[in-house]
């Protein structure tokens, strides 16, 4: 696999927060089930793009970005920034 259906998914899930954020802006404000999605996305998002890094690494060191795997939650949620 290429990276293309990471980035594809990346998109898709900014557009979907982009979204929601619009909505919001527009006067509707955010409800409950928007503030949960949007905590969805953000660690979607997160797991995404570590997942995308991992690949990327793998790859720098001539290892098979294939073996690279999604994280959970607990552990990419919690890197320093």
């Amino acid at each position: 696999m290429d990276d293309h259906p990471l980035h594809q998914r990346i998109e898709g899930l900014s557009d979907e927060e982009e979204r929601l954020y619009a909505e919001a802006g527009a006067g509707g404000g955010l409800s409950v089930a928007d503030r949960e999605r949007l905590q969805a996305i953000k660690v979607e998002l997160d797991q995404c793009f570590d997942l995308l890094h991992q690949r990327e690494a793998r790859r720098a060191a001539g290892l098979d970005p294939e073996e690279a795997k999604v994280r959970p939650a607990t552990v990419v949620e919690h890197y320093q920034q």
